[in-house]
């Protein structure tokens, strides 16, 4: 299936295009690349984005199977429900809004993650605003016999936000996020939507 591009968006991919200077990113890294650029206008990520081997192409495969998307909170949620809906109809829940109440010692958001990690540990978990959500998943994968599709983490902010990071880089899962303090919810919804174009297109 070929999803149509609205005029601006062509628009701002040709500025990007333009813009971006040399780089050495493979076509379906720099879809998404592009995409997030065009989401902040901030061509900081083209250095701050990283993807593990494989990764895309397991976060495509996931997409056409139907696997279940995790997101952290609504606001990533609801950045991709309307491309979800016109392609593969994943499931599609927000953590924040999983959990009722926030568990001792947790936030809401950390134990609404928690919660969909046992019901869909092989989900694709995108993480864009709460550290504290994906330090706990990557305590979980310490010890999983199951692993997620794929993790996209991106959190943004100043409090175990780096340490968040650095916990999932450490991990095996296929992964695609951002160093440093930057990243956010329009982030990861662009990094989830980059490819779900990819995976229409395929």
């Amino acid at each position: 299936m070929s999803l149509p591009i609205h005029p601006i968006m062509e628009q701002s991919f040709a500025v990007i295009d333009r813009e971006i200077g040399s780089h050495n990113f493979s076509p379906n890294e720099y879809a998404i690349v592009r995409r997030v650029i065009h989401s902040t206008a901030d061509f900081e990520f083209k250095q701050l984005i990283r993807f593990t081997p494989g990764a895309i192409e397991a976060g495509i495969a996931a997409i056409r199977c139907r696997v279940p998307i995790v997101t952290d909170v609504g606001m990533v949620k609801q950045g991709v429900v309307g491309l979800v809906s016109q392609t593969f109809d994943n499931p599609l829940f927000s953590a924040v809004e999983m959990a009722q109440t926030a568990l001792p010692g947790k936030t809401r958001t950390e134990t609404g993650l928690l919660q969909c990690w046992r019901e869909f540990p092989e989900a694709i978990f995108a993480i864009g605003n709460a550290p504290t959500a994906l330090l706990a998943l990557c305590t979980e994968l310490l010890e999983a016999s199951v692993q997620p599709a794929l993790v996209i983490g991106v959190p943004v902010g100043f409090i175990s936000v780096v340490e968040s990071k650095a916990a999932l880089a450490s991990t095996t899962v296929p992964q695609i996020r951002v160093e440093g303090r930057k990243g956010g919810s329009p982030v990861a919804a662009a990094i989830l939507n980059a490819l779900i174009v990819l995976a229409s297109e395929e």
